[in-house]
């Protein structure tokens, strides 16, 4: 590494790219940082001038465990040590002794490379990428403050990396990068299963291909297919409402909107006159009260009362298709209860299609376009789809997790992070002492999770403007994570500190299981509460198993 160093010699300033513009000039071969520049350039953040030949072979180095050209300049332990997760448990962000490996910084790492590979980013926009798997390395030097520090290049890093890791031969030959939603299908097909058809589209924001393409606008320009109109559920047609939705028009399209979430929650028969098919796409999160799933079967039902085809673009669950957990609803089925299934199902959305339809026996011409290379075990963030946030308060893969547990407190006199930047991440009230809830909650050593206690107070939702106490939590180890049983056992924990203070008359809302809310009130045992539900549950898992399609 020749061209490597701070204070570079003026003979090499011709050809280092100007840093900043001072006293109005551009400067060369001074860093850009300014608390680097008053220690003399020299500093362990900022001041190191290379060029891309030079990274390339720093990068050959970490690759080949501290040795490149026959030169050892690290011991293979050393770069192992570095690179491999040195963050506490507790944090979500990963990183290593000076290396990025998963956390909101980790752009470079583009749709594709792996968990596993590690990386650097600079203020002024550069970064290098290293994937040991494929021996692989990616660098990027580029200058955002030119003209003023207002520029990011953060999706044009990500974007470079997603197309580097698809112009290597092979690399998507893997199943887990190579993850197909409906819409992707539908592409590859030339949509000729809609050739023809006049649709009409139920979808929001989290309709789009694997490159966020919308699938109004893919519908909308496909000359063989005429597309009619739009269906809004709940969260609106952009996913940013938490109230009713009105009726309205398409900006882009000019096609009219038509509302599920506001006066009728199931499509009209005048609004389907003229259509041949109904198209469902939207990404579920794979939890029974998340009421997408909802508005897909009644709008099953109007197909089938109207004689139209419906079409299932499928998506993958989110939080995997191999775990079902938590009681089947019991009782009388409703918007945030359509059919009796657990509160975390493990079916996709096409899946579901198929049990509504033969289960509440639907006369309907149901077509499931299916995902391709997808498998069970696979959540959102193994498959190379992009996350899109379903519901304003959905924000990342780890609140989509806990949702089927948190969700179920909600309905009580709780805030569960609503009105905070971390919603189903936090839960608590003001009658909460979060140090003993937190104490009796890690007391019972739940697998995969840890609670920190916290202080926040809500700017909206339940106990708005008012200071709550609570916990924080935290994934430690997400396959170990059961949501329901972390729901329950919140629940049975909060009753027993405080069951003069926390009000459980909403308790079974979302929970839809009587007999579970009276054995929480009782301060029974969460393994006599979970016992309650295995019959129901077994008979769930065989008539689930004759739907499944991956």
């Amino acid at each position: 590494m020749r061209h490597t160093c701070f204070l570079p010699p003026s003979d090499w300033l011709p050809e280092i790219a100007p840093t900043t513009r001072m006293n109005d000039a551009f400067i060369r071969g001074v860093v850009h940082d300014p608390t680097s520049r008053r220690m003399g350039g020299v500093a362990g953040h900022a001041g190191l001038f290379t060029c891309a030949r030079d990274l390339a072979i720093f990068a050959r180095m970490m690759i080949g465990k501290g040795e490149v050209d026959g030169v050892r300049i690290l011991q293979s332990e050393t770069v192992e040590w570095m690179t491999s997760v040195q963050t506490p448990e507790t944090l979500d962000a990963k990183r290593g002794l000076g290396w990025d490996i998963d956390s909101p910084y980790s752009s470079p790492r583009g749709r594709h490379f792996p968990i596993g590979s590690y990386g650097h980013t600079g203020w002024t926009g550069t970064s290098l990428w290293i994937v040991p798997q494929t021996d692989t390395f990616l660098i990027f030097l580029s200058n955002r403050n030119h003209p003023t520090e207002e520029g990011s290049v953060v999706a044009l890093r990500r974007t470079i990396a997603t197309i580097a890791a698809e112009s290597i031969k092979g690399y998507l030959n893997d199943s887990s990068e190579s993850v197909l939603n409906g819409i992707d299908v539908l592409q590859l097909e030339a949509f000729r299963r809609l050739k023809a058809l006049k649709i009409g589209l139920i979808t929001n924001h989290t309709g789009h291909d694997r490159t966020r393409r919308s699938t109004i606008d893919l519908l909308h320009t496909e000359e063989k297919i005429e597309l009619v109109s739009l269906f809004s559920p709940e969260h609106g047609i952009r996913g940013q409402l938490d109230s009713k939705v009105e009726d309205g028009v398409d900006i882009k399209t000019g096609l009219p909107i038509h509302s599920l979430y506001g006066q009728h929650r199931k499509p009209q028969p005048e609004q389907l006159n003229g259509l041949d098919a109904l198209v469902f796409d939207i990404q579920d999160i794979g939890c029974r009260f998340y009421t997408y799933i909802s508005t897909m079967g009644l709008a099953m039902e109007a197909a089938a009362e109207a004689g139209l085809e419906f079409h299932v673009l499928d998506r993958l669950n989110p939080i995997n298709g191999m775990d079902v957990e938590g009681p089947v609803l019991d009782g009388e089925t409703d918007f945030v209860g359509f059919h009796p299934i657990p509160i975390r199902h493990g079916m996709t959305v096409g899946e579901l299609a198929l049990m509504f339809r033969d289960e509440k026996k639907l006369a309907l011409d149901l077509h499931i376009v299916p995902l391709r290379h997808w498998s069970r075990e696979q959540s959102l963030d193994a498959s190379a789809q992009p996350w899109t946030s379903p519901s304003p308060n959905m924000r990342n893969l780890k609140e989509a997790w806990l949702y089927p547990g948190i969700g179920i407190l909600e309905t009580t006199l709780l805030s569960v992070g609503r009105g905070t930047d971390t919603p189903f991440e936090v839960i608590g009230a003001p009658f909460i002492d979060d140090l003993e809830f937190a104490g009796a909650l890690n007391a019972l050593k739940m697998p995969g999770i840890a609670f920190t206690p916290v202080q926040f107070t809500p700017k909206a939702s339940v106990f708005k403007n008012e200071l709550c106490q609570g916990v924080y939590i935290s994934i430690l180890n997400r396959s170990r994570v059961r949501p329901v049983a972390l729901g329950i056992q919140m629940a049975l924990t909060l009753h027993k500190l405080y069951p003069e203070a926390w009000d459980t008359q909403g308790l079974n809302r979302l929970l839809r299981h009587e007999v579970s809310r009276r054995m929480i009130e009782s301060d029974a045992a969460f393994e006599r509460v979970r016992a309650t539900w295995q019959e129901a549950f077994v008979l769930f898992k065989q008539r689930r198993a004759a739907f499944l399609l991956y």
